[in-house]
Formats: structure tokens, C-alpha cells, sequence
């Protein structure tokens, strides 16, 4: 329901260009707060500043009495988030090689696991659009929110399969607890979903057009929020149906579902057999096919640590696999995969990445199981009060 009251619209506050912050509504409440990543030629991948500012404004609306509800966007039209600023990580795994943990890469893991430990747990409605672009740490920061919208040109991935890296902010967890293994399937592959997959995965709980976001956006603040968590987040879903409405038939085909059999036998069993089993594709299926080529190409380490991960957070709360994630991110920092990946597909963009070890066979237990070596002790851990 809408109430009819005017909509005041205070001037956008800018945090260093990096985040752009803003509140409309009645000056005294209820109001809308709007957080826009305003990093559009790198559509919007996040870096420490950015994390830093979204996280201390997260906060305080949390705690203002005025704020009925939170949206979190992307500038401009290609994507909310194409993921962590993974340039910078690099040049600090480079300048500190033999650091174990490296300082920046700590302070910068740390912090964005705490934001999207914080979205997960938030305590008012926040509506997060994702339109286009959303990956790596984009999904990470969609993942939690209340209300989820995804468009037709939404491309959701967790592509770090390509990097030496692995799907962290809480993708262990998300990702282990999509239905029929999916999670195994997206992380191994680094597959591009759609809005349908989305959907179809858990990852998404509405799909609206590109077209309406701002019309969306100016409606928000005239709906009757009540302050109370509940009412406003059912109010919003009921505000969104109008939305949905306009954009059925629009929904593309799930490449998910058409394929959950192969999926489901591919992934079944152990990881050695899951690795054939995908590399083996030799059928017609364009997409089927690129997910095989992009397993094949990428840090043979980063799809067994990917699969071990998802194993061991299926019976994980949330803070205990994002204080996993946090050791193996450190690690992975501290090994070479992760500077050669993004010096491959970012930096020289030769794709010819020199992974190490060079292939699945290679890994062995003992390789594997160093990732999820204690860094802290567990009291002294940087994430030791996520509840």
C-alpha cells in the first residue's frame, strides 16, 4: 500500500565518490536510504574504501529509528557488482610474498565478510537490484539482503575458479545449499546464471525490468511503513508484486533446470570423479560446453578447494564459514595461483595463466588440507563475535 504523503528528496551524499549515499521520504520518517556503488567503469567491483564506508553506513541506518528500509545498487546499467577489487589484493600478495597472513589482504577479507555478514543479518528490509553484472563479491553482498531482484540481463556468477582464488563471502555456505548441488556445479565451472537460475537456486526472489528500477526507486518512500521489521519487509514484497507482474514473460530460460540431470550425475560422488566427468562434455550445448572449457582452463587447486569447502560448510553456521573463508582466502594469497590468475585474466590479459600444481592429479591431501590451517587462535580471530 502507498500512503499518500510527500516524498522529500534530500541531495545525495557522496563518501569520496566511491559510495553514494541517500534518504528520501518525510524529513522526520519513515524514510528509504539508497547506498549506490559509484565505481561504474569497473562495474562497481569493491574495493577496501568502498567496503569501509558501505559497512560504518549500514550501520548507523540500522540503528536510526527513520530508516524503515535500505536499497543497495550499482551505477549505471551493466552491473550491480562485478566482484572484489582483486587488482589490489594481488599487488599486496606480490609486495609481501612470504607474509602469511598478508596484512592487506587481511584487513580488506575481514571487512568485507563482516559486510556481508551484517546484510545477512539485518535487522530492516533491504532490497538489493541486480541487475546485470553480479559476481564474486557482488553475489556476496546480494546473498543476505531480504528481498533480491534480478532482471533479464542479470549474469550471476562465482567465477574464481579463473583467478586461484575460490567462492568466499559466504559462498560456501550459499552455494552448498542450493538444491541438487548446484553450488558444486556454479563454484567448479564458474557458470553465468541467469535470472531464471537465480531464481531457480535461491539466489534471487524476484524479477522485475531493468526499465522499472527508478520507478521503483521513487515509489519506495510513499509506502505506509510501520517501523516494524516484519510488516514493512512483508510491505515491500507486496509493493514488488506490480513490478513482477510487468515483467512475466521475460524470464529466460533456465540453464540450470534444462540440464539439472547432467548436472546432478556430473557432480555426484567424489571430486576426482566430479572433474571427469565434467571435462569429458562433448555434447552441443553452448553453455554446457563453455562450463567445461572454463573448469579446464582455470586453477586446478581452486576447484578442489571449492568442492572441500562446500563439503565441510554443509554443516557450518554462517560465522563459521566465513571464518573459514577468511583462512583459506589468507592462504590462497600466500600461494602463487592467486597473483598468476589475476595477473592472467586482469593484468596482462594473455589468459595463459601457469597454475601450480598443474593439474587435479596433482593435488594431494596434504596440499589441500593447508588451506584450512589454523591462522588465529579462536579466540583471537578477527571474525571471533560474528553470531
Amino acid at each position: 500500500m502507498i500512503a499518500d504523503r510527500p516524498a522529500a528528496s534530500p541531495a545525495p551524499t557522496p563518501s569520496a565518490d566511491i559510495v553514494v549515499f541517500e534518504q528520501r521520504g518525510p524529513a522526520q520518517g519513515p524514510r528509504v536510504a539508497y547506498a549506490r556503488l559509484n565505481a561504474e567503469k569497473s562495474l562497481n567491483a569493491l574495493n577496501l574504501a568502498m567496503v569501509e564506508a558501505l559497512d560504518a553506513q549500514l550501520d548507523r541506518w540500522a540503528a536510526d529509528p527513520a530508516i524503515a528500509c535500505v536499497v543497495l545498487h550499482g551505477a549505471g546499467t551493466k552491473g550491480f557488482c562485478a566482484g572484489g577489487d582483486v587488482r589490489a589484493l594481488r599487488l599486496e600478495a606480490l609486495a609481501t610474498p612470504d607474509a602469511l597472513p598478508n596484512a592487506g589482504g587481511l584487513r580488506f577479507f575481514s571487512l568485507e565478510y563482516r559486510l556481508d555478514h551484517r546484510i545477512h543479518r539485518y535487522p530492516k528490509p533491504i532490497l538489493v537490484w541486480g541487475g546485470g553484472v553480479v559476481m564474486g563479491g557482488g553475489l556476496g553482498l546480494m546473498a543476505g539482503a531480504s528481498h533480491r531482484v534480478v532482471t533479464p540481463t542479470s549474469k550471476v556468477a562465482m567465477p574464481e575458479i579463473s583467478i586461484g582464488l575460490f567462492p568466499d563471502v559466504g559462498g560456501s555456505w550459499f552455494l552448498s545449499r542450493m538444491p541438487q548441488r548446484w553450488g558444486r556445479y556454479a563454484a567448479m565451472t564458474g557458470a553465468v546464471l541467469n535470472a531464471h537460475d537465480a531464481l531457480a537456486a535461491g539466489l534471487a526472489d524476484y524479477l522485475l525490468r531493468d526499465e522499472d528500477r527508478e520507478a521503483l526507486f521513487d515509489a519506495l518512500p510513499r509506502l505506509d511503513w510501520s517501523g516494524d521489521a516484519a510488516a514493512d519487509r512483508a510491505r515491500l514484497a507486496y509493493a514488488l508484486q506490480p513490478y513482477c507482474a510487468a515483467a512475466r514473460g521475460l524470464l529466460p530460460e533456465s540453464n540450470l533446470l534444462k540440464h539439472s540431470a547432467t548436472i546432478a550425475e556430473a557432480v555426484e560422488g567424489s571430486f576426482a570423479r566430479a572433474c571427469a566427468q565434467l571435462l569429458a562434455y562433448d555434447g552441443d550445448d553452448a553453455w554446457l560446453a563453455r562450463n567445461a572449457q572454463t573448469l579446464r582452463a582455470g586453477s586446478p587447486s581452486t576447484a578442489a578447494l571449492s568442492w572441500e569447502a562446500q563439503q565441510r560448510a554443509e554443516s557450518m553456521t554462517l560465522p563459521e564459514v566465513l571464518r573459514m573463508e577468511l583462512g583459506m582466502a589468507l592462504h590462497c594469497m600466500a600461494r602463487p595461483d592467486f597473483a598468476e590468475g589475476v595477473r592472467a585474466l586482469l593484468v596482462d590479459k594473455d589468459h595463459r595463466p601457469s597454475w601450480h600444481p598443474e593439474t587435479v592429479e596433482a593435488i594431494d591431501a596434504a596440499w589441500l588440507d593447508g588451506y584450512f590451517a589454523p591462522l588465529f587462535e579462536t579466540t583471537a580471530h578477527p571474525l571471533a563475535d560474528l553470531d
